[in-house]
């Protein structure tokens, strides 16, 4: 399993409001682009959204399924890849002071190719991806809750 956390210089519920809006999905997943709505309400739980997944000159569809959410500490997503396969991958959310956020993100493959050739090295690329990935998500959260400190009605 490939386990990474990152601290968020915002409270949860500015992480949260990223979570939730799935048009801001290829802004912090790695490699994604073009989210859009699938099924549901995103992000209810069995909602999905699709998006294209660029590996190299390679495109790919892909979708992601909520598949566990329990605001405001934990949200569960199971995304298909095509050929590659599944993936678990879980948000566990903690408040951390009065205004930061700290995120542990556990990913491992559940069938498909990635399944097949789950192993440390595997582990070792999740990791450089979750560093990453992560790194985005704060940014994001981060320039979000800003965005919205600044205008006037502190709302976006």
């Amino acid at each position: 399993m490939a386990v990474r956390h990152h601290l968020i210089d915002r409270p949860p519920s500015a992480l949260w409001a990223v979570l939730e809006d799935e048009k801001q999905y290829g802004r912090w997943v790695v490699g994604t682009s073009g989210s859009r709505p699938a099924e549901g309400r995103w992000p209810e739980l069995g909602s999905s959204i699709s998006y294209t997944l660029h590996l190299g000159p390679k495109e790919l569809s892909g979708r992601t399924t909520v598949r566990r959410i329990e605001r405001p500490g934990a949200l569960e997503l199971e995304a298909e890849s095509g050929s590659l396969g599944t993936a678990r991958i879980a948000f566990d959310i903690r408040p951390w002071g009065e205004d930061r956020t700290l995120v542990i993100l556990d990913e491992h493959p559940l069938s498909g190719f990635g399944g097949i050739l789950h192993n440390a090295l595997l582990d070792g690329l999740l990791q450089i991806r979750h560093r990453s990935m992560l790194a985005r998500l704060a940014k994001v959260v981060e320039g979000a809750a800003d965005e919205r400190d600044a205008s006037p009605l502190g709302t976006s």
